[in-house]
């Protein structure tokens, strides 16, 4: 019997048929700076997607990556999958969340193209997508808005944006591929807003170590054709819990989890790493936090 994982699998995996002219016009894109690094995560997901033993079912990134006019390859070189673990471990955190609030918001800030409503979607959720209005541009083109499905084009530091969400609303605040691309200032000041506009909301983001934010700044190419664009925020693991305590009075729970390329050298690599304690917090990490829900505690007064 096919099971469901195998019929997404099978969506995701290119047709063989000859496709019609129309069918192979596709959209190009003239994205540019930490903008294009929407095209490199859309790639490695839907690169993931297609294999056999991938880790990241995500037919929705297959489509899109086929329908945009860009060197892949070219720029980005052969994925490793590290951005799809990434992804996958923010689905479960997603998943568990929406089992215990089946009809909650998610807010993705900086989204790009990235499907995870898609792959998370219960049915009545609500989700909304906050990114600079060229990402959101492109986006509408694969991923229009509908009812549940929002999109706003704004920079996530316009308060604007979060005018027309429902005081007390069960909020999960998603911030993947964001934060380590901005200044520190600006990072600190957006996780202190979030934590006072939504009290007893959860938050996940990634950050990268120190060495590796120093390091986009002297210039890393992906490819001849690809240089990274600087990331100015960087912070080692065993850092962050500290950090965002010192931020935010309002931290419930605090969890550092890390993620890593699934397979081949990468994997090999992180694994050799964590063998070493010193090593284990200069890796990229995820971090989920829970807020204190105020509104309880002023009722319980």
């Amino acid at each position: 019997m096919t099971t469901a994982i195998e019929r997404e699998r099978a969506k995701a995996r290119p047709a063989s048929r000859k496709r019609s002219d129309r069918e192979i016009a596709r959209i190009p894109s003239r994205l540019e700076g930490v903008s294009e690094t929407m095209l490199w995560t859309l790639y490695d997901r839907a690169c993931e997607s297609r294999r056999a033993d991938a880790i990241l079912v995500d037919p929705e990134s297959v489509r899109i990556c086929d329908a945009i006019d860009y060197d892949f390859a070219g720029h980005f070189g052969h994925p490793v999958g590290s951005f799809s673990a990434r992804a996958a471990e923010i689905d479960r955190l997603l998943k568990d969340w929406l089992a215990r609030h089946p009809k909650g918001m998610v807010i993705s800030l900086g989204e790009g193209l990235e499907t995870q409503a898609h792959r998370v979607d219960n049915g009545h959720m609500t989700w909304l997508t906050v990114d600079l209005p060229p990402a959101i541009e492109l986006r509408e083109r694969f991923l229009p808005s509908s009812r549940r499905f929002r999109c706003i084009a704004a920079s996530v530091f316009e308060p604007d944006w979060a005018n027309g969400i429902k005081a007390g609303a069960d909020v999960f605040v998603v911030a993947q591929g964001l934060f380590m691309y901005l200044q520190p200032d600006a990072v600190r000041r957006l996780f202190i807003r979030i934590a006072e506009r939504f009290p007893g909301a959860e938050i996940a983001f990634d950050a990268i170590p120190r060495w590796f934010s120093g390091l986009t700044h002297w210039g890393v190419m992906t490819t001849p054709r690809y240089r990274l664009p600087p990331m100015p925020w960087g912070i080692n693991g065993d850092e962050v819990e500290k950090l965002l305590h010192d931020w935010s009075p309002d931290i419930a729970a605090l969890r550092r989890f890390e993620y890593c390329a699934p397979r081949g050298w990468p994997r090999l690599a992180a694994d050799l790493c964590r063998l070493h304690p010193f090593a284990q917090s200069h890796l990229p990490f995820l971090v989920h936090v829970k807020l204190k829900d105020r509104r309880l505690a002023g009722r319980a007064g």
